[in-house]
């Protein structure tokens, strides 16, 4: 059950209307890995952990926090787009005003389809989707894929944070990068801690499938111009899941040989001989017609 508190988690106000930063917000709120995402993905995979206790607790914290991060980006859009239209137009207009809508201006949706408030899309307009959810209902996979997400959701707030000197707006985002940070090390810390407690580091356990090809699962294969992956950790030495060495493959030969092609369908290629567009043996094309209209 959720319980919605009238207060927001930080208050901060922008000194004055930009909608064309709120635009730019709207990608920490909407985007691939804004707070929607990482708030739906860590509920998601908090109703789907069938383990109770401190796990499935952490991701439902995490979760709810994030809708309060949601909150709080939606509410500055809102006071970024407060009486801005106007002004920003007027401004826009001085210098070109036939492109005032669209470099001076903001968001359209921002105002045909919100009322001056913020949108469920990241700064190109495009759609939230539910699509970018990750909810395996494997914690060791799911928590890998959320430090990714923290680290991914930072960089974007730091680059945003760079393209205002609002100081309110840069406020908030100072405190939403605090909490990234906490976000991203408490995941990594739950991944030590579940490697602890004895589960594989690999997050499908031995015995769920047949076994691997073991030659295969510790080779790194240079594919590229030169030899300089060999000189990273992966090239050598013991595998982080403990199961032998890292080797490294200078120059890989294929596996099998060159594919043999199934035969092709005639009635799906029109320039396969026989098709109903193919060429007869007596220079007509099949599916041409005669003079009196036969085939």
């Amino acid at each position: 059950m959720f319980f919605h508190y009238k207060g927001l988690q930080f208050e901060s106000t922008p000194e004055r209307p930009d909608p064309v930063f709120a635009m730019k917000l709207q990608e920490l709120l909407g985007g691939h890995w804004g707070e929607l995402t990482v708030a739906m993905q860590y509920l998601m995979q908090g109703w789907n952990c069938r383990i109770p206790g401190k796990y499935k607790d952490l991701l439902l914290d995490t979760g709810t926090e994030e809708l309060a991060h949601v909150e709080m980006i939606s509410n500055m859009i809102a006071k970024l787009l407060e009486g801005a239209p106007a002004e920003q137009t007027a401004r826009a207009c001085e210098d070109n005003p036939m492109l005032a809508a669209i470099v001076g201006g903001q968001n359209p949706q921002h105002s045909i389809v919100s009322g001056g408030g913020p949108v469920l899309a990241d700064s190109a307009g495009t759609p939230w989707s539910g699509k970018w959810i990750v909810a395996s209902g494997n914690l060791l996979a799911d928590f890998r894929v959320n430090a990714a997400a923290e680290g991914q959701s930072k960089i974007q707030a730091a680059r945003v944070y760079n393209m205002t000197d609002d100081p309110g707006v840069k406020k908030m985002l100072k405190f939403n990068l605090a909490r990234d940070s906490m976000h991203q090390n408490q995941w990594l810390a739950a991944i030590e801690e579940l490697k602890d407690e004895g589960l594989e580091y690999d997050p499908v356990p031995s015995g769920i499938i047949d076994e691997e090809f073991d030659e295969y699962s510790g080779q790194l294969w240079n594919l590229s111009a030169g030899s300089d992956s060999a000189q990273g950790r992966w090239a050598s030495g013991p595998r982080p899941d403990g199961r032998g060495d890292f080797s490294y493959v200078d120059s890989p030969e294929p596996l099998a040989p060159e594919p043999t092609p199934p035969s092709a369908d005639p009635y799906l290629y029109a320039t396969v001989p026989g098709g109903p567009n193919g060429q007869r043996p007596d220079g007509t094309r099949n599916g041409s017609r005669s003079a009196s209209g036969q085939a």
